[in-house]
């Protein structure tokens, strides 16, 4: 074989061996970055080394540092593992290497890419004539979207952005949720928008925002609008009440972009649509295919009604590029990349629409088996209502609460992360992957219990 082959052949082995711990090896890393840092460190060598042997020392340095984030008992964050059809077309991706922004220069991986816009589309219910950006994450999927909406209502109160800049602009406000992720401050920032601009309204006891409460609040002020909702609220996974929130927003002239990142998901279910009931009125959505849907880092995809509201805020010019009508370039602030959303294309081919409805309700089943399950441990408490995957709890104090947090890292079957739900210690288990069986919930309850105890 030739150094390309046995480069491969060396990371094929090496992924396939890594892979094949999961079950059993620690969930969360045994080595600190320091450690990371003391294998991998030291002066760049003088001389180069063999790719094959290369690529076997990366896999045997890295294994202490890395996560079972593709493992069944990863619950931390909101992190899906990788089904396997979505992780072999990722390296094909890799080995392709094509780059993604132009459909004249990568046709094959640009059609896949709108495919899958397409049929996500389907799933959530949303027009099929929207725009589809495939991003790097949630974080960018929000921006991507707002940078839109910025355009949009600026466009509408008479203000050139492109020609005009900033300087001097209509002030936007931008009305937020109490408890909306913290990606929309920090896109907005990104945005030129500032804190002073953001308006805060009320949520009830689950996170979602008031319908009351935002009705009062656009009865005052005026100027451009943007109002941002939340399908999945991070701790909770609470759902805004679409059907009332949206037209309220609407009959105020305001943009309404909904930050999904994990939620959208829902409405590919049949049992669990009704929570993004009113949804698809919306001017824009967020979402992230490598949380529900288990595709690998990274794939978000920003979605915005009108193409053309992408298409003001993103194309771009030069006198070398071609354009075939909507490119990939058109829609996001890339134009370099690699084609992400091919991954999320096998994925949903391999699933079918049953498939994902049916990794839906599993993902949801197993965030009750064990909400469930923790309600009978002593000493913890569930701390809200499970309405999709998401399941917080907590025990009598801060300081318990969190050194249980600890121990159950440090003990190593599963992983939850630590989060602060109105003002006191919680510990959130994100259900999003799916390798997750019910006897990894009853592990988990297991090894959980047994610490709680102690």
């Amino acid at each position: 074989m030739d150094d390309r082959a046995r480069a491969l052949d060396a990371a094929h082995r090496s992924a396939t061996a890594f892979l094949g711990t999961l079950d059993e090896r620690p969930v969360w890393p045994r080595a600190s970055l320091d450690e990371m840092l003391e294998v991998f460190g030291g002066a760049l060598p003088e001389e180069g080394a063999d790719p094959a042997a290369v690529v076997e020392e990366l896999a045997r340095g890295a294994d202490a540092g890395l996560a079972g984030i593709p493992g069944p008992r990863f619950f931390g964050f909101v992190i899906g593992g990788t089904l396997p059809a979505a992780l072999a077309a990722d390296w094909l991706v890799s080995a392709w290497d094509q780059n993604s922004g132009s459909a004249m220069l990568t046709p094959a991986t640009v059609a896949l890419e709108r495919v899958a816009g397409q049929w996500m589309l389907d799933l959530f219910g949303l027009p099929a004539t929207a725009s589809v950006g495939f991003v790097t994450g949630g974080q960018v999927a929000n921006f991507t979207c707002l940078a839109a909406a910025r355009n949009a209502v600026l466009a509408r109160a008479g203000w050139d952005l492109a020609d005009l800049g900033l300087h001097g602009a209509p002030a936007i406000r931008l009305v937020v949720g109490a408890d909306r992720h913290g990606s929309i401050d920090r896109a907005v920032r990104f945005l030129g928008i500032g804190r002073s601009e953001i308006v805060v309204v009320d949520a009830d006891e689950e996170g979602r925002m008031r319908p009351d409460a935002l009705e009062r609040t656009l009865e005052h002020g005026e100027g451009p609008l943007i109002v941002c909702l939340q399908a999945g609220e991070v701790h909770t996974g609470a759902f805004d009440d679409f059907a009332a929130l949206i037209p309220i927003a609407h009959r105020n002239a305001a943009w309404v972009h909904v930050d999904g990142a994990f939620g959208l998901w829902a409405a590919a279910s049949p049992a669990l649509r009704h929570l993004t009931e009113g949804m698809a009125q919306a001017d824009s959505w967020a979402t992230d295919a490598h949380k529900t849907l288990n595709v690998p880092y990274d794939c978000g995809m920003a979605i915005v009604r009108d193409p053309a509201d992408s298409i003001a805020a993103f194309r771009t010019g030069g006198d070398y590029l071609v354009y075939t009508g909507l490119d990939p370039w058109d829609v996001t602030p890339e134009l370099s990349r690699r084609a992400r959303g091919v991954p999320a294309w096998a994925a949903l081919r391999s699933l079918g629409r049953t498939g994902v409805a049916a990794l839906v309700d599993r993902l949801r089943a197993n965030a009750l088996a064990m909400a469930e399950g923790l309600d009978a441990i002593d000493g913890v408490e569930v701390v809200a209502e499970v309405p999709y995957t998401q399941v917080m709890f907590r025990m009598g104090s801060d300081d318990a609460t969190r050194a249980l947090g600890a121990a159950i890292l440090a003990e190593g079957t599963a992983v939850v992360t630590g989060a602060e739900w109105r003002g006191r210690a919680a510990l959130r288990c994100s259900m999003s992957s799916w390798a997750t069986q019910p006897s990894d919930v009853e592990r988990t309850l297991a090894a959980i219990r047994a610490l709680a105890a102690a």
